[in-house]
């Protein structure tokens, strides 16, 4: 597979291909992706536009308890989850970070509701590292297309660090997620017109089986 072509033929198709996560600072970063877990980033915006004026800083959010935050963010589901995290997450931001979001994905997987996708997205949008976070749309279009062939986030995101170019990776997560919201659906994709059908995609030129990647 031509790696660079595949990247290529996206960024003609989606020159504005950027986050769709509203934010101005790291901290905001980490909580809008803890809310956009199973959630559309169009829903999160609506919710964190308010959120983020009453509760501008972990201190603000720490005060709450789990009951009073979670109908403030109820329309991202799993809210009650989400706010246990978020508070706890606060709370251990002031005690062992002095206030300030980690820069280390070690540090980041240490707080609350932070995985692997989490920390790579905060270490690429807050602090413009050079990450391949992998969630459901990265995930599908990378094994669906077959620049991988991976059954896990976590083994898809080591193989795509290992193949794409340095420099390239965080655009490529941009491009993936933008392709697999627009596109490369994952019960019915846009075949006919997706610019990877002609000897860029498996899955167009196995014609349209079963999908080889892992959903």
């Amino acid at each position: 597979m031509d790696v660079q072509a595949v990247l290529d033929r996206l960024k003609a198709l989606y020159p504005e291909a950027r986050a769709e996560l509203n934010f101005s600072n790291p901290f905001e970063v980490l909580i809008a992706t803890i809310l956009s877990a199973q959630c559309t980033d169009k829903r999160v915006n609506i919710v964190t536009e308010t959120l983020f004026v009453r509760y501008p800083d972990p201190a603000s959010l720490a005060r709450l308890t789990p009951e009073e935050l979670e109908p403030l963010i109820k329309t991202c589901g799993l809210h009650r989850t989400k706010a246990r995290n978020i508070i706890a997450t606060c709370k251990a931001l002031l005690e062992r970070f002095e206030g300030k979001v980690p820069h280390t994905r070690a540090e980041l997987m240490s707080l609350p509701g932070v995985g692997q996708k989490t920390a790579g997205v905060v270490l690429l949008a807050a602090f413009g590292e050079d990450q391949i976070p992998v969630d459901t749309h990265v995930f599908r279009v990378a094994n669906r297309i077959g620049l991988v062939n991976e059954p896990t986030p976590e083994k898809t995101e080591a193989a795509l660090r290992q193949l794409l170019p340095k420099g390239e990776r965080a655009h490529a997560h941009h491009l993936f997620i933008w392709h697999g919201r627009r596109c490369c659906n994952a019960r019915k994709p846009d075949c006919p017109n997706c610019p990877l059908k002609n000897g860029l995609c498996r899955w167009a030129m196995a014609g349209e089986g079963e999908s080889p990647g892992k959903e």
